[in-house]
């Protein structure tokens, strides 16, 4: 079972190793990649689901030719077909998921995936940037009734509300919304992480980073402007060349990252007014009413023997004014916490 409300809820942060390319056509890859990225504390591990025929159509006009970037020269049938990850493979990773003790998710790009990933057990799908305006789609993934995480990469305001408003309108209000910069790498200064919590509070939704960017630095920021996902793209190495290894984490670096967004996470708590147990311990050091001079049985509470000092065993400082004037209902020292059964009412 998908658990990733659950693991929200308990730890404040879930984590997802983004696999992609990264296999580089070889299945014992990608089953390492799992076993490493589970062991490395992530919680869950995705692919993605398509074949060059479902993305895109082999041609060699203009168009479909890729200019500048990570994959300059190609042609996108051509990228498409080198970076799949064969559907074959898919039901065996998730069983290997299943055995690391991580989620599975995939990433599916026309309804066959879709129905393909149905077809094997999945709990949850997610939607890329670059399909966030394929309403279709996105209604006929959400329809399924599972979990919908959808990058934002490119969205505006008015394109991201389409996404949710077609998972709404086939009845699926399980939402999740990943901020993204849809560069490869990223550059920090257009990852605009500010929005995460405008995004949580325009859409009513969890939201996360899908992240692109080098290093972990954008993820603990994320983590700490509200971020409650984390998707990151991960490889074994940097020498392992495939269409995504360029921008993607190396396994130690990922779980130095998958560490630090925790303690992050930690640090930043609930955002509620609960206090933890050392402060509630700590509450004894607050302020308190004092008896400071000793005090005769009907002798009055004046401000010569009753004050405002550490410890916290007695009445609340705010109490003063409704006890000074009063009298004791009987003697008492110097050192003693006042209570409210020792005042004559």
């Amino acid at each position: 079972m998908f658990k990733i409300h659950e693991k929200i809820r308990d730890n404040g942060v879930y984590i997802i190793a983004e696999m992609s390319a990264n296999h580089a056509g070889d299945i014992n890859n990608a089953y390492k990649i799992i076993k490493e990225a589970a062991a490395a504390g992530a919680d869950c591990v995705k692919i993605q689901t398509y074949t060059a025929d479902t993305l895109t159509i082999d041609c060699d006009k203009e168009d479909f030719k890729i200019k500048g970037g990570l994959w300059d020269g190609y042609t996108y049938y051509d990228l498409y077909k080198e970076a799949y990850t064969p559907w074959e493979w898919q039901s065996l990773l998730k069983d290997e998921c299943e055995k690391c003790g991580v989620d599975f998710l995939s990433t599916p790009f026309d309804k066959t995936a879709v129905d393909f990933l149905e077809n094997i057990g999945v709990e949850a799908f997610k939607i890329a940037s670059y399909e966030l305006i394929d309403i279709p789609l996105i209604k006929y993934t959400a329809s399924k009734g599972k979990t919908m995480i959808i990058s934002c990469g490119m969205g505006s305001e008015e394109e991201i509300k389409d996404a949710v408003d077609a998972c709404y309108s086939v009845g699926n209000k399980d939402v999740i919304l990943l901020k993204c910069c849809s560069e490869y790498p990223a550059v920090l200064e257009d990852m605009n992480l500010s929005l995460i919590n405008k995004m949580s509070r325009d859409f009513g939704v969890i939201v996360g980073l899908s992240d692109h960017s080098e290093g972990y630095f954008a993820d603990e920021l994320a983590v700490a402007a509200g971020a409650r996902v984390i998707e990151k793209h991960v490889c074994l190495s940097k020498d392992i060349k495939n269409p995504d290894s360029d921008f993607s984490m190396e396994m130690d670096d990922f779980k130095e990252m998958v560490n630090r967004v925790k303690t992050v996470s930690k640090i930043m708590g609930k955002g509620q007014y609960v206090l933890s147990q050392r402060e509630k311990d700590g509450k004894t050091g607050r302020r308190s009413l004092y008896i400071v001079e000793d005090i005769k049985a009907g002798e009055p509470f004046t401000e010569e023997n009753v004050r405002s000092i550490r410890p916290s065993f007695g009445l609340e400082p705010k109490y003063i004014d409704d006890i000074l004037g009063k009298t004791a209902n009987k003697d008492y020292t110097r050192g003693t916490a006042l209570k409210w059964e020792m005042i004559n009412q």
